[in-house]
């Protein structure tokens, strides 16, 4: 039988959380796009055999172990590739999985690959997923992320999905599941994506309460050990590879404030094990700046691209497709790799300043034994310097974490050679030059 989409029963919210609600109105407006489509509804056992709809949003029942009373829709496509890939996709607080089918693509990017499309949906009162309680931030201990994951077994057991690509991607309350789903469970989500999110365990609580204003607005500030370990201590005794993880965050976002995307960034490149300093800087749209982390390529481990003058209503119709770049799943081959890492490099840096201007000089040598063809050189430039002009080299961006990229005729650097490239910018008072250098995501010694 049909079920119409979502829960009609309304009570009244936490009253912190009515702020949350408040701002995500706009994006009620833009992703339902009407009402969310009926979908056809099926019992586990049923389904297993073969009986799930293809092309139509379907809800099943019975799935697995549910303890938090999820709802599952579920999204084959009718040309459905063998052995596919799954993706999750969560929605928001106030949502549901129905809104999410019909206010975004993927439902129709999987027509176009062949994935599957699974679509939680939240039963209690808020609409917001547990990201909160010490139950859902431990492996196994229940909620909201045991309920995902019966979600993904029941698929794998009954499309012969492929266990070594199943993927996440959340916006808001959806996106802090993205974190903790990666986090709960890194053998079994191969990468994720996060649009408007906080790092993993930000939003924990002891009281019941799902509301965490101090991480809400930002002033929850860890180092890249402490973000770590809190993923770590969720599957204590994990030794085996992590997942890949993209995020996005407006810089205006007032609900789940901006600081909340430098900690994810802290918190997945020391999970990851790679470098704070992004391997490369681009601005892949009008007024996006977008860092990679442990390589520059599609598929680097950590990628995160800031939106600027956004707001919490980050996602738009169309960024999906970047998404399926980054995971692998949009049939393409993969954009350019990491460059060769050096098996040695030495960094000497210096300036020269006057009033509020400065000079700065940079030799790059190759320490080690073999050549490095095409080289990014990575380091943070002092607050309040601004690069107004440089030579040997193309810097993006002018201020903060810059990457340097070699110039056609000093992209190749033999074993003990070196070459020397400079920058003219502006100061405030700080005219030192950086202290720290990665060359193609490797960390080079500073002289």
């Amino acid at each position: 039988m049909s079920v119409t989409a979502g829960n009609t029963a309304r009570r009244p919210l936490r009253s912190k959380l009515v702020a949350l609600y408040g701002a995500l109105v706009p994006l009620l407006a833009a992703l339902l796009l009407g009402a969310p489509p009926a979908a056809a509804r099926t019992d586990a056992a049923t389904a297993a055999a073969a009986d799930v709809p293809y092309a139509s949003l379907t809800e099943v029942t019975n799935f697995g172990s549910n303890p938090s009373n999820l709802q599952m829709y579920l999204y084959v496509p009718e040309k459905v590739a063998a052995n596919p890939a799954v993706l999750v996709a969560v929605h928001y607080c106030t949502g549901s999985g129905p809104a999410m089918y019909s206010g975004t693509e993927y439902a129709s990017l999987a027509d176009r690959y062949g994935f599957i499309v699974v679509y939680p949906s939240v039963t209690r009162a808020s609409k917001c997923f547990d990201v909160s309680s010490p139950a859902a931030l431990r492996r196994g201990g229940g909620s909201d992320p045991v309920g995902i994951k019966s979600m993904v077994d029941w698929v794998l057991g009954t499309y012969h999905a492929d266990p070594k690509r199943v993927f996440a991607t959340g916006i808001s309350s959806g996106a802090m599941m993205t974190n903790v789903l990666l986090g709960v469970y890194p053998d079994v989500f191969a990468a994720g994506a996060a649009f408007a999110g906080v790092p993993f365990g930000c939003f924990a609580t002891t009281d019941g309460s799902e509301w965490n204003s101090a991480c809400a607005n930002g002033t929850v500030i860890r180092t890249p050990q402490q973000w770590g370990d809190l993923v770590r201590n969720a599957y204590p005794g994990y030794t085996g590879p992590r997942p890949r993880m993209q995020l996005w965050h407006g810089t205006q976002d007032d609900t789940l404030r901006y600081p909340n995307f430098g900690e994810e960034i802290k918190q997945w490149t020391n999970v990851l094990g790679v470098s704070q300093t992004p391997a490369s800087t681009d601005s892949p749209a009008a007024n996006w700046t977008r860092t990679r982390y442990g390589a520059t390529g599609d598929r680097a481990p950590v990628e995160a691209i800031s939106l600027q003058s956004v707001g919490h209503n980050v996602y738009a119709y169309g960024m999906g497709a970047r998404v399926l770049t980054f995971f692998g799943l949009d049939g393409q081959t993969p954009g350019p790799g990491p460059e060769p890492q050096p098996s040695g490099c030495k960094v000497s840096a210096s300036t020269t300043a006057w009033n509020t201007g400065l000079t700065a000089s940079v030799a790059i040598t190759n320490t080690g034994t073999t050549a490095i063809n095409g080289w990014k050189l990575g380091f943070t430039l002092p607050g309040g310097q601004n690069i107004t002009n440089g030579w040997g080299a193309t810097y993006a961006p002018s201020s903060g974490a810059v990457t340097a990229t070699n110039v056609s005729y000093n992209g190749t650097i033999a074993p003990n050679a070196t070459v020397t490239i400079g920058y003219q910018a502006t100061h405030s008072g700080n005219s030192g030059a950086p202290t720290s250098f990665t060359l193609n995501g490797s960390a080079c010694t500073t002289t």
